[in-house]
């Protein structure tokens, strides 16, 4: 198949499966309702992060970072913000994190950008863990404003579908060109005259702010939160196996 056909056949198989999440409200249980929701928070999560680590092999641990600063975000905005200008937050800021991070440990591959990724993670835990038991005196909070189920499940199955609908189109673009170009041959992408520097900076700022969104809009799904809990380092490793497993350079993977 060419690539029209391939792109034909991921925008059909795309509008099928958010065809049948819409309609799995009306008549699954309350439990595989809990189920698909939380799939659909991976589904965003590992798409955002095989766009970015994917193509360009770089292996990283932050995941939970940004999805805990989302969380947070949300949680202390959603009293004063609506629920889509809090989400709109807590994306914002995780990806002006992710580009103060990535500005400090891009120029390092492998395991090193990915034991400082997961060091960088824990240092937002438990710096936000201090600042909590410092200034509140308390570690945690408690989401007053909580949306409706439904509105939560179909908010997260929204952001899933618009970051496998941008995983597929950013990969045709030259930014998706320039990022496989540089997990394929970094030095040859810089010889070629692509600013390797900013591409990763600005896919890596990417894959914070969905991640970002997400934990804004799951913060809500568990009214009480903590940093052990959003921060916690099991949503970025499962994050990183799901993607790997289901094949990182590949979409539907």
């Amino acid at each position: 198949m060419n690539s029209r056909q391939f792109l034909i056949r991921d925008l059909l198989v795309l509008f099928g499966l958010t065809g049948w999440a819409i309609a799995l409200p009306g008549f699954a249980s309350e439990f595989a309702v809990s189920m698909a929701l939380t799939c659909l928070m991976y589904v965003a999560l590992s798409s955002s992060w095989a766009l970015f680590c994917g193509t360009t092999r770089y292996l990283s641990l932050a995941t939970s970072a940004f999805f805990g600063i989302g969380a947070y975000t949300s949680a202390i905005l959603l009293e004063q913000l609506s629920w889509v200008q809090a989400i709109a937050m807590g994306s914002l800021i995780a990806a002006a994190v992710a580009v103060v991070m990535g500005a400090a440990v891009l120029h390092l591959r492998g395991t090193y950008f990915a034991v400082l990724t997961f060091g960088m993670t824990e240092l937002i835990r438990h710096a936000i863990s201090y600042f909590e038991k410092s200034v509140t005196g308390t570690v945690g909070r408690v989401l007053m404003v909580v949306p409706e189920r439904e509105t939560i499940y179909f908010t997260v199955l929204a952001l899933a579908v618009i970051t496998v609908a941008l995983s597929i189109a950013i990969r045709r673009t030259r930014f998706g060109l320039a990022m496989l170009g540089i997990g394929a041959d970094e030095q040859r992408a810089q010889t070629l005259g692509v600013n390797t520097r900013w591409i990763k900076i600005a896919g890596f700022a990417l894959t914070a702010a969905v991640a970002g969104a997400v934990g804004a809009a799951m913060s809500v799904r568990w009214t009480y939160i903590d940093p052990h809990t959003v921060f916690n380092p099991f949503i970025g490793f499962q994050t990183v196996l799901i993607a790997l497993i289901g094949g990182a350079a590949t979409l539907w993977g």
